[in-house]
């Protein structure tokens, strides 16, 4: 008999643990160049005047692979497809509380949905283009999460675009329609920054310190409102932006320690970024004080949990140990809380026959509300506003503004705004800049446009652009067409197309439902 040769056993290769696979993963794929130098391979770092003495001492706390980053984001889109598909064939949108609830939900596609696309391709090129290992792979994982939001968002909201107006359209109106160009002219100026500016203004001053004005109350006022979809798919972006807000204060933290000489660049850069995505959430305010049917919290209730006692009352006491101060111009927000949603409201309600959405005069109760809520402002600037809008409309009248209004040269919101402690004021800036005049809504913006005034005298600006006959023509019928907006997209709600089939649907609803019960009687 012939004995077959032993084998020698095979061991079975280690595991690596999450750390030191996150090192080869991330610090593993750094190298020395050898073809050219690093001043070449990263051609972007220097001209901001930012001092970077050790990439490596970047952390990102997170600890991220690509194979995790995949496997737990597949898990959450499983259960958001699950709840789209499930909301779509149990006819989900009849469980809204009003059709004007979509309102909210056609700003939010139209104006945030395209800044998601801009946040993935602008980290993309940070990824690309920061000299550490570590930065360069929390970009990237921020730009996926961009571009994943980005689609989750159009699928979310596409169930609602099969039977509402106003979705249809909402890439064009992005870069055509005057109200967006407020978040599109604050990304636009983030994406020509330096790429530590742009870490600052959309990382830290959005992500970090203003993103939950955005996402919690919304995300609440959806679930409060009968809109699963969007509610499980804010929840899911929600996990996400907790990690970009740590990565945003992780960033701020790590060039501040790199060099003394960065502070005075970076505390300027975050009172500029301060204001400018300040400016953006205004039209975050009027939609939770006035487009929500049924209410979550107030935009001063928000404003003074989120930012007022999170971030000035704890995140800027940490960083006074790097000698970084609270924005300048904070106290102007503080004081604009009282009167920011219905400034801006009142101005959209007017202007709502140019947008891609309609607006509605508030009910009794909704007016009552907002009386508890700003008790000290309401009844005594904004009240008499809408008892006289009230008289109007019982004489058959319904207030549009019939011309074009003058927008503010920095943040493009039209100037509505008043004086810090005077709401009865209308507040307007001047700079002047090579023998032109250039007017601004506050001082915030005027600041920012004299800090930069030869960026910001070339603001594409929608007013002046129709004015300038750049818009499809010169009449009003013309841009809106130029707009792409369609019948029943813009105007008055009560009577719209939306209204009328919301009233329709849940009359034969209502009829269905009670249908089995007579039959059952009458046998």
């Amino acid at each position: 008999m012939t004995l077959a040769p032993e084998q020698k056993k095979t061991k079975k290769p280690k595991k690596l643990s999450m750390k030191a696979r996150y090192e080869a993963l991330t610090r593993g794929l750094d190298w020395e160049p050898s073809y050219v130098d690093k001043d070449e391979m990263f051609p972007h770092l220097d001209y901001e005047g930012i001092k970077i003495h050790d990439w490596a001492a970047w952390e990102d706390p997170f600890r991220l692979t690509i194979d995790a980053y995949c496997k737990y984001q597949a898990e959450k889109d499983k259960r958001l497809y699950a709840v789209l598909d499930g909301f779509a064939q149990g006819q989900g949108h009849l469980s809204l509380t009003d059709a004007s609830y979509l309102n909210a939900m056609k700003i939010f596609l139209q104006g945030v949905t395209p800044l998601e696309y801009a946040a993935h391709r602008h980290f993309a090129y940070l990824a690309r283009h920061f000299a550490g290992p570590g930065p360069r792979f929390a970009a990237l994982c921020q730009s996926i999460d961009e571009i994943r939001h980005m689609q989750t968002e159009i699928h979310t909201l596409s169930n609602y675009n099969k039977l509402y107006s106003g979705m249809h359209n909402w890439p064009e109106h992005f870069d055509r329609v005057w109200y967006l160009s407020v978040p599109k002219s604050f990304f636009d100026d983030a994406m020509s920054c330096g790429p530590f500016e742009f870490l600052i203004a959309v990382g830290f001053s959005f992500e970090y310190l203003l993103t939950n004005l955005l996402f919690v109350p919304f995300m609440s006022g959806s679930s409060f409102n009968g809109d699963l979809p969007t509610m499980t798919f804010g929840f899911s972006a929600q996990s996400d932006e907790s990690r970009h807000m740590t990565l945003g204060l992780e960033a701020i933290k790590f060039l501040l320690e790199q060099d003394e000489d960065n502070v005075e660049l970076v505390q300027g850069w975050i009172d500029k970024w301060f204001w400018r995505s300040y400016r953006v959430t205004a039209l975050v305010a009027q939609m939770l004080d006035y487009m929500l049917p049924r209410k979550v919290m107030s935009w001063k209730e928000s404003f003074e949990l989120y930012f007022e006692e999170q971030m000035l009352g704890g995140l800027f006491e940490d960083l006074a140990f790097y000698g970084i101060k609270p924005p300048r111009h904070v106290e102007d927000a503080i004081q604009e809380k009282e009167l920011l949603s219905h400034q801006v409201y009142w101005t959209l309600y007017q202007f709502s026959f140019a947008a891609g959405f309609t607006t509605t005069m508030p009910s009794e109760e909704h007016l009552n509300w907002l009386s508890e809520s700003y008790p000290d402002t309401f009844d005594t600037y904004f009240r008499p506003l809408w008892d006289k809008e009230a008289k109007n409309r019982e004489n058959g009248g319904r207030h549009f503004a019939p011309g074009l209004p003058q927008l503010c040269q920095v943040c493009q919101v039209p100037m509505l705004f008043t004086e810090p402690g005077d709401p009865t004021t209308l507040c307007q800036r001047e700079s002047e800049f090579e023998g032109e005049i250039y007017h601004t809504c506050s001082n915030g913006c005027q600041w920012i446009f004299e800090r930069e005034p030869e960026k910001y005298r070339q603001a594409w600006l929608p007013v002046h652009q129709i004015l300038a006959g750049n818009c499809g023509g010169p009449t009003v019928p013309d841009v809106l067409e130029w707009y792409g907006l369609q019948d029943g997209d813009a105007g008055e709600y009560l009577g719209s197309r939306d209204h009328q089939n919301w009233v329709a649907w849940q009359g034969e609803a209502a009829a269905d439902t009670a249908a089995p019960s007579e039959t059952k009687a009458g046998a």
